[in-house]
């Protein structure tokens, strides 16, 4: 156990023994003595232990208690024309583990979240492969099943912060991200069923809403680790993330993992549809694009404290936590400054790292009341190691969009409110 740990579980036990000590003495001093008379949560039987509850047909199938309404996914309503063609943002800043609940997970679409039947649900295989086939639903429940927890991140996750700090919140610079557990076919399984062509060296998705939002992914990355899903976190896939079946792509921009899964076609070259020409590339300083990025490389970001989640309780033991991720793998360390960048602190990971899926981290420390500049640099198992907005800059300039993941900044007021700025 480090030093410093076992130092901060000290001073925390000391603090909660002061905080006692001050309930129970009197006249100590105005918070000690509210604290020292009697509460009457404690010494009166309210509401709800004087009475019966809800009972378990209530609610059939369970929702959020009422006093957390306040933990949903938010758009932005300059960002786009229309909600059709939009985002939501994942409220990053009121979750704590590293698993996304469906109904806060953020949403991406290019022509509204669809409505389609089980029943009929439709997956043709064609191309270069000795069998063109169709699918059911049904048909795709009956081949060997895997279970994996992957992000997904948007490409333009934290793309308007190029030119300098724009949105207050980790929900708005952060959140177009979510963490779930997918249940479905490994996309290789399908191909081998059809008899894919070996000189095949692209498939082309495609799903089945009114934009298809077509992707060419490389069939090495095919038969590796994409997934043919129809569960999300133990459930049905919701209706915004694509059910009845979606693909998912691990460690790839969110762009590729389309939803409503309709076609794979097995071809010898690239589409080069709008979505990778014109869309989702990279454009740098001269004007030129580059294409072809789809690995989302390693970034973090601190949840708390920052604008949504300010700090309330005072001076003393203070949790800073976040989220670090890498589409090359699985994050083996976090840092955490809190001077901008000028020093930093290894901070607790909640679990070992897993490959392509969100790690919760953590920093146990003590906030002395004063101005902090909070930022987390991630690190992962190749050696990357999260860029500074100013290191991005040097090679991309500040006309890009997407593949943003530099290190960010929140200064914290004395107040313990916190607010978006830029420390290059």
């Amino acid at each position: 156990m480090s030093e410093s740990f076992m130092k901060n579980t000290t001073s925390r036990r000391a603090f909660l023994r002061g905080s006692a000590a001050a309930a129970v003495a009197a006249g100590a001093g105005a918070g000690a003595a509210k604290a020292a008379e009697p509460d009457p949560l404690i010494t009166e039987v309210q509401d709800w232990a004087a009475g019966f509850g809800d009972g378990v047909d209530a609610t059939p199938y369970g929702l959020p208690i009422r006093f957390e309404d306040d933990v949903i996914r938010r758009n932005v309503e300059w960002l786009t024309a229309d909600t059709i063609s939009s985002i939501n943002f994942t409220p990053i800043h009121a979750l704590d583990g590293t698993i996304t609940p469906q109904g806060c997970a953020f949403e991406r679409h290019h022509s509204g979240a669809i409505e389609l039947r089980k029943e009929d649900y439709r997956l043709m295989i064609n191309g270069m492969v000795d069998t063109p086939l169709v699918f059911t639903y049904e048909d795709l429940t009956r081949f060997p099943r895997e279970n994996h927890v992957y992000f997904c991140e948007c490409a333009a996750n934290t793309g308007m912060e190029w030119a300098g700090a724009q949105l207050n919140g980790a929900q708005f610079t952060h959140g177009m991200i979510h963490n779930m557990e997918y249940t479905g076919v490994p996309l290789r399984t399908i191909l081998e069923e059809a008899g894919y062509s070996t000189d095949g060296k692209w498939v082309y998705v495609e799903g089945a809403d009114a934009s298809s939002n077509g992707r060419s992914i490389p069939m090495e990355k095919a038969l590796d680790d994409v997934l043919v899903a129809f569960k999300a976190n133990g459930e049905a896939l919701r209706k915004e993330h694509g059910y009845p079946v979606r693909l998912v792509v691990p460690g790839w921009e969110g762009n590729m993992w389309v939803k409503w899964l309709r076609r794979v076609e097995v071809m010898d070259a690239p589409v080069e549809s709008r979505e990778e020409t014109s869309k989702y590339t990279d454009t740098l300083a001269d004007g030129t694009s580059r294409k072809w990025t789809w690995e989302m490389d390693a970034k973090s970001v601190v949840t708390s404290p920052s604008p949504q989640s300010p700090i309330t309780h005072g001076p003393g033991p203070l949790v800073i936590t976040g989220l670090a991720w890498s589409g090359r793998g699985a994050i083996t360390r976090v840092d955490v400054s809190k001077d901008g960048g000028k020093t930093w602190e290894t901070a607790r990971l909640a679990k070992p790292g897993e490959t392509r899926a969100l790690t919760r981290f953590y920093l146990d420390t003590e906030w002395d009341g004063g101005e902090m500049l909070l930022q987390s640099r991630a690190m992962d198992d190749t050696g990357y190691v999260q860029p500074t907005k100013a290191q991005l800059r040097e090679v991309r300039g500040e006309n890009s969009i997407y593949h943003n993941n530099c290190i960010q900044t929140w200064w914290v007021r004395e107040t313990g409110e916190a607010e978006n700025v830029e420390v290059s």
